[in-house]
């Protein structure tokens, strides 16, 4: 082979990388990160495990990938180890699924269907279907299909380069000596893995054994020792990845090696015992690219079907290997849960850090309540919780906001680009919804420091609005965990309510100041306290558009001003007999009642 060989042959293998990252991110853009969601749905059965493991990988085309994503669901918290097996098992055959792809091309006849399905005629099809979609299609999810396409064609297009490189090394001598060498089972492992750790996709590695192949100069012997040393190259990727994670983490990185390295070894011994008892007729034969995929294929269904049974002393020797110590206990549940490691999956981290905000809604109405509460009675316990889950809200905010401006800066679709987006808007929102409850909070210190009280009708009025905002604050988080828009249909309505009743009741505390109903000392913190609330409305209000917001705009344009101004109009029904209901609810109960 010359240097213009060598060439065409890294050009190849250039575009067939690239053509399965294409695929691959393609596929799982197009899953919305469905399939990543669902292994946090997995029950305890190793067997589910398995098959969703075996599902993913398929569909993201890398054992690595998927092995990444459990080593941050470990890592968070979200899997067990005993499920983390499961899938690393299942991922070992779901990337099998590649090489049965491009034995394709080893597909042979005269007929018309044949003709049609051999990727010399597939792949160029292919690109054009997918260059047209990817061009002129309008909705994000018919351009991810496009890019599937291209991502497949692509591939293909990279495989028969790297065939028509290396096809003149039939005739080499060396090169047959070469690969007679890889018969030896250790010099063969050890090839699969170094060039499966480079390149960090057994996949990959074994598409670059099934274009070598075309050559008919590569035997059984030689290719069954390599295809089990690529299982071992692939743990390179979650190794690198569970550096400075959680002991578990390390520990799910540690059974996909020891799986692979054990697996190796046994089906090793079996393969060559047989070999040297009965001997395979097959073994000095070329072996072709159905060949590879078949053996890949049977090598990690056989491995796993052996090791179902003791996944228990998996766990144990991964245990045994990363020992637990004290001091590296990580108590940074944030931290833990908002892993880069889901970057690899955009829909996952987007999961994640929206489970994220639910926390901080529930934390940000559990300061409300307690700062309520100091209005009627001051304990300096509750002051010291408002004050330590405001430093966590704070810490949350902070990281969640870094977080997701990294999600945003990976290749999005456009639902996960205005899910980030909404996220952005939603978690600035309750971490102000907290620090208008510290400013309640304030107030009540000022009261108690001063010896004041409020009268039995302002208390009364106070507790009337506190009961209102809560109730907004209360539908603004389900609402948002639920993903629920006709529960936020109901945010703006009650908004509206508590803004009248605080222009309300500033009015008659103003004049019950003027009448001396009410000492100085008390007012103000009234007065503040009142706008504190009406403020925690508002942002409700944010969240509720920013709910409907997201649901609209999958749809096609949404305004979002035009919105509320249609239904301050009151030109939607259900916003008026809402906002009927909540009137009579709360503001009726301040407007009838007497000083």
């Amino acid at each position: 082979m010359d240097i213009f060989g060598v060439i065409s042959l890294l050009g190849g293998l250039a575009l067939f990388l690239y053509g399965m990252s294409v695929l691959g991110s393609g596929l799982e853009r197009t899953s919305g990160g469905r399939l990543e969601k669902t292994l946090e749905k997995l029950t305890n059965s190793v067997l589910k495990s398995v098959l969703f493991g075996a599902v993913v990988t398929a569909a993201v085309q890398s054992s690595s990938a998927t092995t990444v994503i459990v080593v941050g669901l470990v890592n968070s918290r979200i899997l067990g180890l005993r499920q983390a097996i499961g899938v690393i098992m299942g991922a070992n055959i779901g990337t099998t699924i590649t090489a049965h792809i491009l034995r394709l091309a080893d597909l042979s006849g005269g007929g018309f269907l044949l003709q049609m399905l051999k990727p010399t005629t597939l792949a160029p099809l292919v690109a054009v279907i997918g260059i047209i979609l990817y061009m002129t299609a309008r909705k994000s999810s018919h351009k991810e299909i496009g890019q599937v396409m291209l991502g497949f064609s692509i591939l293909f297009t990279g495989l028969f380069a790297m065939e028509s490189a290396v096809a003149p090394l039939k005739d080499v001598p060396e090169f047959t000596a070469l690969f007679a060498k890889f018969q030896n089972p250790i010099l063969g492992v050890l090839v699969g893995a170094v060039v499966t750790g480079i390149i960090q996709s057994s996949s990959a590695s074994v598409g670059i054994l099934q274009a070598l192949s075309s050559t008919g100069m590569i035997t059984y012997a030689s290719a069954f020792p390599i295809i089990m040393g690529q299982n071992i190259g692939t743990c390179v990727t979650p190794l690198i990845a569970s550096i400075g994670a959680s002991k578990n983490a390390k520990r799910t990185a540690v059974v996909h090696l020891s799986f692979n390295v054990i697996g190796t070894i046994v089906f090793l011994i079996g393969t060559y015992t047989i070999q040297a008892l009965i001997g395979f007729p097959f073994w000095l034969d070329p072996i072709d690219k159905g060949g590879i995929a078949n053996f890949h294929t049977l090598f990690n269904v056989v491995v796993t079907l052996l090791f179902l049974p003791f996944t228990k002393q998996l766990e144990k020797l991964a245990c045994a290997i990363v020992k637990d110590s004290p001091e590296d206990m990580d108590s940074d549940d944030v931290a833990l849960e908002l892993d880069e490691r889901f970057m690899r999956s955009p829909g996952l981290a987007i999961q994640q850090g929206r489970k994220i905000i639910v926390k901080m809604g529930f934390l940000a109405k559990e300061n409300f309540v307690s700062a309520m509460g100091l209005m009627r009675h001051y304990d300096s316990k509750k002051v010291e919780r408002i004050n330590e889950v405001e430093d966590m809200l704070d810490r949350m905010e902070d990281r969640l906001s870094a977080y997701l401006l990294m999600v945003s800066a990976q290749e999005l679709s456009e639902k996960d680009s205005r899910a980030v987006s909404e996220l952005l808007h939603v978690v600035s929102e309750y971490e102000r919804v907290g620090d208008y409850s510290v400013n309640v909070m304030e107030a009540a210190e000022t009261m108690y420091q001063r010896g004041s009280k409020f009268s039995k009708a302002a208390q009364a009025e106070m507790d009337t609005i506190g009961q209102a905002v809560y109730e907004i604050l209360d539908i603004s988080v389900s609402a948002f965990e639920s993903e629920d828009v006709q529960v936020a249909t109901n945010i703006e309505p009650l908004e509206e309510v508590i803004d009248l009743m605080e222009e309300t009741l500033k009015d008659r505390h103003i004049e019950r100041l003027r009448q001396g109903k009410c000492t100085p000392d008390a007012a103000f913190p009234f007065v503040e306290a009142l706008s504190c609330l009406e403020r925690i409305a508002d942002h409700c209000s944010n969240v509720g558009t920013y709910i409907i917001s997201h649901e609209g705009e999958k749809d096609g344009d949404f305004d979002r001003h035009e919105y509320l101004r249609m239904i301050h109009k009151g030109e939607t029904e259900h916003y008026a007999e809402h906002f009927s209901a909540y009137e009579k609810k709360y503001y009726d109960r301040i407007a009838l009642a007497e000083d």
